[in-house]
């Protein structure tokens, strides 16, 4: 485990963080004698941080650490301000480079659910989320962030993953050129969780879904609505009823959604491509896309 932490850090940080993983039990045995925890297994490693199980007061938690200190104080303000929307864990403690986390159960990813949320159960996250108001000085960036979605997809289309799939660069030059019409005044805007993959979404039970590593900014409530609707892809519901309900259920305009959805569809199947996903999923957004 030691090892592939170090491999995944080491490519986010630099050699550095290889000293950084070494220090690790030092700074695990630090957190547990200051807040009294019963440190457990640590999570599949995140490219970021490291989550490891614990317990507090019989109560389940998540110890996560970074050598990235800055980072793990921005999203600790993150989930503070989310906390009103009761879709966010709990952040129960923090110290420099650490965080004490509520554990979300059962926890399972959307992405790994074999019954997939209803649109109304997605919605009903999205309504909730969005509802927070925008405190100032929260950026504004969702162009940038999706022109550097579509730029890293022509950058892999070299890569072995994604030589016989039939993805072409002009499929990403069509949909920058879009951003022009998709981004011109007016358009809608909230406060947004910003990276609402369906690897960020969590089954918390009967509290419904509960969203993790956020990546605030304030944009258009499209951006987090996509990644749902895009993995109908090669299932049974599929993309168009995903799209109709969702948008009526989280009332989202419905063809603002769709051109949305046909902007980053082949950005989308770059990524199914390099998990591994299936060729109809792969063929389903590619014919969105074009």
């Amino acid at each position: 485990m030691t090892d592939a932490i170090t491999a995944k850090l080491v490519r986010r940080f630099g050699p550095g963080a290889a000293e950084w993983v070494a220090a690790l039990p030092a700074l695990v045995a630090d957190c547990a004698r200051r807040w009294r925890l019963e440190v457990g297994e640590p999570f599949d490693s995140g490219a970021s941080s490291v989550a490891i199980r614990a317990t507090v007061g019989g109560r389940a938690a998540v110890l996560k650490l970074s050598p990235d200190g800055p980072f793990l104080a921005a999203q600790a303000e993150m989930l503070r301000l989310f906390e009103p929307s009761g879709r966010m864990p709990v952040l129960l403690a923090e110290a420099p480079g650490a965080l004490l986390l509520e554990a979300v159960r059962p926890g399972t990813e959307v992405a790994d659910l074999r019954r997939q949320p209803a649109p109304e159960e997605y919605a009903a996250l999205l309504l909730d989320l969005h509802a927070v108001e925008p405190p100032d000085g929260v950026p504004d960036d969702v162009r940038l962030r999706t022109e550097q979605f579509l730029r890293h997809g022509i950058g892999r289309l070299g890569e072995p993953a994604l030589a016989a799939s039939g993805l072409r660069r002009e499929d990403f030059e069509r949909a920058l050129d879009g951003l022009d019409d998709l981004f011109a005044p007016p358009w809608p805007s909230a406060l947004l969780h910003g990276d609402l993959h369906l690897g960020n979404v969590l089954d918390g039970g009967p509290r419904g879904l509960v969203a993790i590593d956020p990546k605030v900014c304030v944009g258009d409530r499209c951006w987090d609505a996509v990644d749902y609707v895009l993995g109908g892809a090669g299932r049974s519901d599929g993309i168009e009823y995903r799209l109709h309900a969702l948008s009526t259920a989280a009332r989202i305009d419905v063809d603002r959604l769709y051109t949305w959805c046909r902007l980053v569809a082949a950005a989308t199947a770059v990524s199914v491509l390099l998990r591994g996903g299936s060729g109809r999923a792969v063929d389903e957004l590619l014919a969105l896309a074009r």
